[in-house]
C-alpha cells in the first residue's frame, strides 16, 4: 500500500504542475480558443477509457507492479514529447497516450485500496489514496503558475515526467499488497465477470456519478476556471496557481472527513448532501470577480468535491466481491473516464459558444440532477448487510 500511496503522490505532484499552467500554455503556444483548450481533457479521458477496463482484466494476469510501472513510463514519455511538439494535432495524440498511462497505472492503484477486507476500512483505504493524490495536486497547483512564469513554459511538463520516473522506482522497488480473497476459487470468466457487476444497481449509479463528478471537474474547474480567472477576475498566473490550489487544500481536509464519517451505512446520505452543496457552491463561483471572495469559494468547493469522491469506489468495493474487484474498478474508471470525454468536450463548446460562465451553471445542474437520482435510489443502493 505505500508503494502505490508515494507514487499516486509523485503522479499528482507532476498533474497539479500542470494544472494551472496548461490551459495557459495552449494559448501561448498554439493560440487556443476555449474549446481547443477543453479538448485536452477530452483526449486524454478517451486514452483512459480505452485503457481503464483492459487493465481491470489484465491487473492479476500480467501483474500489478508491471501494469504501474508501465503506465507511469507511457506518461512520462507523453510529457517530454509534448513539450518538444509545435503542432497541435501531435500534441493531441501524446496528451491520449499519457491518458492510457494513467488508466494504467490508476486502475490498479484504486483496486489495491478497495481490496481492504474490512468495509469499515475501505472507505478510509479509498480516501488515503485521494489524499496522496490531493496532497500532490495542492503542492503542484500552488508552484505550478511560478514555475510556468519564472522557468519557462515547458518547464512543468518537464516537471512532471521526472516526477512519474520517479514514482516507476519507488514501485519497481516496494512490493505491492497481496490481492484480498487470492485464496478463493478462480474468477470467472471475463464476459460473467462483466456481466455480474453490472448486475448491481449500485455499480451503474456510482459509474454514473463518477462521470458527472469528473466531467464537472475536468470541464470546470481543471481547464476553464484558470481562464475565468486570467481573463475575468485578472488576476496574474501565480495568482492563478494560488486560487486553484485553495480548492485543492479543501479537498484535501475533506478527504480525511470523508472517509472517517462515510461508514458502510452512511455513505448514501453523504453523498447526496455532498453532491447538493458541491452543486450551490459551483453555480455561485461563476458570478463572483473579487480574488478574496473567489479564494473562499474555491476552497469550498474543494471541500464539497473532497467529501463525495471516495464514496463511489467504496460503494462499489461493499457490493461487489473480490474475484470482481478488478472488472468492477476498471469499468467505474470507464464511467469515469466517458465523463472527462464528454463533459469538457460540452462545456468547452458552452463556454464558446454562449459565455464562460455558463458552463458553471450547467456543472451544478447536472450535480443536482445526479444527488437527487441518488437519494431517490438510496435503498438500492445499499450494500446488503
Amino acid at each position: 500500500m505505500s508503494a502505490v500511496l508515494a507514487a499516486a503522490f509523485l503522479f499528482n505532484l507532476g498533474q497539479g504542475m500542470l494544472r494551472p499552467s496548461m490551459p495557459l500554455y495552449l494559448q501561448q503556444v498554439f493560440g487556443a480558443t476555449y474549446g481547443m483548450v477543453t479538448l485536452i481533457p477530452v483526449v486524454f479521458g478517451a486514452g483512459r477509457w480505452l485503457a481503464s477496463l483492459p487493465t481491470g482484466y489484465l491487473l492479476d494476469t500480467l501483474g500489478r507492479r508491471r501494469l504501474m510501472v508501465a503506465g507511469l513510463l507511457l506518461v512520462a514519455f507523453s510529457d517530454i514529447a509534448s513539450a518538444l511538439t509545435s503542432t497541435y494535432g501531435v500534441f493531441l495524440a501524446l496528451r491520449a497516450l499519457g491518458g492510457a498511462g494513467w488508466a494504467m497505472f490508476g486502475t490498479v492503484a484504486t483496486t489495491a485500496m478497495v481490496d481492504v477486507r474490512a468495509s469499515e476500512r475501505r472507505g478510509r483505504a479509498v480516501s488515503l489514496l485521494l489524499m496522496s493524490e490531493t496532497f500532490g495536486l495542492l503542492l503542484g497547483s500552488a508552484s505550478g503558475g511560478w514555475l510556468y512564469q519564472g522557468v519557462g513554459a515547458a518547464s512543468p511538463f518537464v516537471f512532471e515526467a521526472t516526477c512519474l520516473l520517479t514514482g516507476a522506482i519507488v514501485v519497481g522497488r516496494w512490493t505491492l499488497p497481496a490481492k484480498a480473497g487470492a485464496a478463493t476459487s478462480p474468477a470467472p470468466r471475463a464476459r460473467r465477470d462483466l456481466g455480474t457487476v453490472l448486475r448491481e444497481p449500485a455499480v451503474v449509479m456510482m459509474g454514473v456519478t463518477n462521470a458527472v463528478l469528473i466531467a464537472v471537474q475536468t470541464g470546470v474547474l481543471v481547464f476553464l476556471f484558470p481562464l475565468y480567472l486570467l481573463n475575468r477576475a485578472e488576476v496574474r498566473p501565480a495568482t492563478v496557481g494560488v486560487l486553484v490550489s485553495l480548492s485543492v487544500l479543501g479537498r484535501l481536509v475533506a478527504l480525511w472527513f470523508g472517509g472517517r464519517v462515510s461508514t458502510t451505512g452512511g455513505r448514501i446520505r453523504v453523498l447526496v448532501g455532498g453532491l447538493i452543496a458541491y452543486a450551490v457552491l459551483l453555480a455561485s463561483l461563476g458570478f463572483l470577480t473579487d480574488p478574496i471572495a473567489l479564494g473562499l469559494a474555491s476552497l469550498a468547493i474543494g471541500g464539497a468535491a473532497g467529501l463525495v469522491a471516495p464514496l463511489p469506489p467504496a460503494l462499489v468495493g461493499d457490493v461487489v466481491q473480490p474475484p470482481h474487484r478488478g472488472p468492477a474498478i476498471g469499468w467505474l474508471r470507464t464511467m469515469t473516464d466517458t465523463g472527462q470525454v464528454a463533459g469538457p468536450l460540452l462545456l468547452g463548446a458552452l463556454a464558446d459558444a454562449a459565455d464562460l460562465s455558463t458552463p458553471f451553471v450547467a456543472g451544478a445542474m447536472l450535480l443536482m440532477v445526479t444527488g437527487w437520482q441518488c437519494y431517490r435510489r438510496r435503498r438500492s443502493l445499499a450494500p446488503a448487510t
